[in-house]
């Protein structure tokens, strides 16, 4: 055995579910090696014993060439004692205590179960439950580790003998995929109307594409939970499901066939095909294509569409196979909840919650053990981090104790960590609503149970009447609650994916709608000096009053108002917020703002964008957050400023600098009654915000810049305010992997938690 060696790979990541063991199996044959590889807890344990070379390039080849599924975070070699032996074994599953596995989430359907589930001459043709190692349902499926289908919702499927067959060959596509299944022995597809007609398998496939065409809503039970489809180019169906889950104005999401149908409908550049086609299959935010065929009532007034690729089996049987009647091309696909309401997906909860709401139903009986929205993206930028990504881990850049951050209030995730590893959950949502605390609970035991994470700690928002706040401080069971101020954690969450060790500040600009201060008030427009440690205000937008809270942020007519008042600038009657405020209104708004009666101090940038929006003419009230400032944003978007700019003041006599819109607004209004164009003026202010941005960075130079919080959302607004500042020398982060909204805050609080 000269030259022989044997050695032990440890193999830590996302190994189970994904193909790793056979991939293993398949080079080790290759490199004539002989051993074992099997599961555990941690991961996958892999002996191989060899020579030399084939050892070494098998080790290469584990760790820089794994299955495209399979994510190795590290792979643990040690050398043992030779056995000898020609045979390569595949074991069962065991346990390692202490250790843990990650988990895959839930991947769209591959390029090879696409062509079975159209191939006529295969076992699999037209079964909408297609799937193998390398695609379909995993996150939402798996009730507890290891990854195993006894553990999963396909449990109570038995295999029939070919599918057996398949999925105990090493050399097969479908070794140990759990979710294996075929027409003979999976999950029944089934139709029912809302007057108790039913079909089943084509038939139901048939009569949901017939209810679509007929203009119709469709509740579709999908991977991680139902959504509400309708024909997106029927006016009608469009604005009878807007009405009916009460959407307001609030974009809806569009799905399409393959990326041919997204070419269609939106402007699609090489980045965003390829975003819009990976496992993940997220919804992507596209420039509209003009001439779309799109309901102009699925986006109102918004130059975007959320566009996405059927994702499943299901789908692209719901749009037609060839010799189909097929469906509209473009679908309406939501959330199947009402407005603020969590994603239904269970069976029952749905045939309630939605019984008002869809006309028909296409369902399965394969169980989804917890929701799971679609995940949302601008090419580069996470919005919303869901489905296709959770429960992927983020790597820390320091260790942190065994902590489960419970987030924001708005957009909410929690998340967990332990060493240097971080799990966000699913999007939850906003936390005003009873089923949204019960989903809260329930993705915080999942999440637990699949990370083995036992949290030693707990942290929360800083804002004493947070829902989530009052969730830590109910379950702590005796373990300490630590607080993190609003946006020191986002700043902490984006310096965390980058790799930021804490031991040098960043300046950070964080500019949001609504964020706790340490002095009561309304922060949102903060640039701060900050490590994980702490943070110091260097400037900060001047406090205006926010008169009646959520009125104010509903109407952003009131906003313009009181930021005029506060600028000393008169309420002429031509302006739009004036004329939009009704005179009783407007008499009350003004004691309040004199008095301070109701009122709350906020330097929310957020809401000097409402304010814009309103002084232009734009969105004097809204029926979604941040309403005003995407549709001024889409109006400046390819408008030039012309020679005319608007400069803020910045008063740096104090601590913190004050950052005075008053010039800005001044411009707005003459701008407003000289009749310039409302696009003219937003994209004015879009360069004024960002240039005020290069300004604060360059008196505090040899920083790295930090750009965070919702305003940074805003494509136009991170576009210019990065180029400004790189092609000025700085170094500048942006949001990569989590949300710059409150999505992201749990990562931030995690790391913040843990650095005292």
């Amino acid at each position: 055995m000269t030259g022989r060696r044997r050695v032990r790979a440890c193999v830590h990541g996302v190994v189970q579910g994904v193909g790793f063991r056979p991939f293993v199996y398949t080079e080790a044959a290759r490199l004539g090696l002989s051993g074992s590889v099997r599961n555990d807890s941690a991961g996958a344990v892999v002996e191989v014993e060899g020579g030399s070379t084939a050892v070494d390039a098998f080790l290469r080849l584990l760790r820089d060439r794994p299955p495209p599924l399979a994510v190795v975070e590290s792979v643990e070699v040690e050398k043992i004692p030779l056995v000898g032996g020609t045979g390569f074994t595949i074991g069962d599953t065991t346990r390692s205590d202490g250790a843990r596995t990650l988990i895959s989430p839930d991947v769209a359907m591959c390029a090879d179960c696409a062509a079975e589930l159209r191939d006529p001459h295969d076992r699999r043709y037209r079964h909408a439950f297609v799937n193998c190692t390398n695609c379909g349902p995993r996150f939402t499926i798996i009730a507890a580790l290891p990854y195993d289908r006894a553990n999963t919702t396909m449990a109570r499927f038995a295999m029939c003998g070919d599918c057996a067959r398949e999925y105990t060959d090493p050399a097969d596509r479908r070794f140990h995929a759990q979710p294996v299944c075929c027409p003979a022995c999976g999950p029944t597809l089934r139709f029912r109307a809302a007057d108790g007609h039913g079909a089943t398998g084509e038939h139901a496939l048939a009569a949901a594409r017939r209810l679509l065409r007929e203009g119709a809503i469709l509740a579709v039970k999908g991977i991680g939970g139902y959504h509400l489809a309708c024909d997106a180019a029927d006016e009608r169906a469009v604005a009878r499901l807007r009405r009916r889950k009460r959407r307001g104005d609030k974009p809806f999401a569009v799905m399409v066939a393959d990326l041919a149908g997204a070419r269609r409908v939106a402007d699609v550049a090489d980045a965003s095909a390829a975003l819009l086609s990976s496992p993940a299959r997220p919804i992507v935010l596209l420039p509209r294509s003009a001439g779309a065929p799109v309901a102009a009532s699925v986006a109102p007034r918004n130059p975007d569409l959320g566009v996405l690729l059927a994702y499943t089996p299901l789908h692209t049987l719901l749009f037609g196979l060839d010799g189909d009647t097929p469906g509209p091309q473009v679908l309406v696909m939501t959330s199947g909840n009402l407005g603020g309401e969590p994603i239904c997906f269970r069976d029952d909860d749905a045939a309630a919650r939605l019984s008002g709401l869809a006309d028909g139903w296409l369902l399965h009986d394969r169980a989804i053990l917890v929701p799971c929205d679609d995940s949302v993206l601008r090419p580069g930028m996470p919005i919303r981090r869901s489905r296709g990504y959770a429960p992927l881990p983020i790597a820390l850049p320091v260790a942190v104790a065994p902590t489960l951050a419970v987030g924001a209030d708005l957009k909410n995730t929690m998340a967990v960590a332990d060493g240097h590893y971080a799990w966000l959950s699913q999007h939850i949502g906003d936390m005003d609503d009873v089923a949204t605390l019960s989903a809260f609970d329930s993705a915080q035991r999942h999440l637990q149970t699949l990370t083995g994470v036992a949290p030693e700690l707990l942290v929360a928002d800083a804002h004493p009447r947070y829902r989530s706040r009052a969730w830590a401080q109910r379950n702590a069971t005796g373990r300490p609650v630590r607080t993190v101020q609003h946006h020191h954690a986002h700043l902490a969450a984006v310096m965390a994916e980058h790799g930021c060790d804490g031991s040098h500040e960043v300046l950070g600009f964080a500019f949001d709608g609504t964020g706790y201060g340490p002095d009561g008030a309304i922060w949102g427009g903060e640039v701060m000096l900050a490590d994980y440690k702490g943070y110091r205000r260097v400037a900060q937008l001047r406090y205006v009053p926010l008169a009646g809270g959520d009125v104010s942020v509903l109407r952003p007519y009131r906003m313009a108002l009181a930021h005029l008042w506060a600028a000393g600038i008169g309420w002429a009657p031509h302006l739009a917020p004036v004329r939009a405020c009704p005179k009783d209104e407007r008499r009350v708004l003004r004691h309040q703002l004199e008095t301070g009666l109701g009122c709350a101090p906020t330097s929310s940038m957020g809401r000097l964008f409402d304010a814009v929006s309103a002084l232009a003419g734009v969105r004097q009230v809204v029926d979604y957050e941040a309403q005003a400032a995407i549709e001024l944003e889409g109006l400046a978007r390819h408008r030039d400023c012309g020679d005319a700019h608007y400069r803020f003041a910045v008063d740096e006599q104090g601590f913190p600098a004050l950052i005075d819109p008053t010039p800005v607004l001044v411009g707005i209004v003459d701008d407003v009654s000289a009749g310039v164009a409302s696009g003219v003026i937003g994209a004015r202010f879009h360069d004024a915000v960002a240039t005020l941005i290069l300004r604060l960075a360059r008196q505090h130079p040899g920083h790295l810049v930090a750009l965070t919080g919702g305003v940074f959302q805003n494509a136009l607004l991170l576009h210019r305010t990065r180029t400004l500042l790189t092609d000025n020398g700085f170094d500048v982060i942006t949001h990569q992997q989590v949300p710059a909204n409150d999505g992201g805050i749990a990562l931030g609080q995690l790391i913040v938690a843990n650095a005292g």
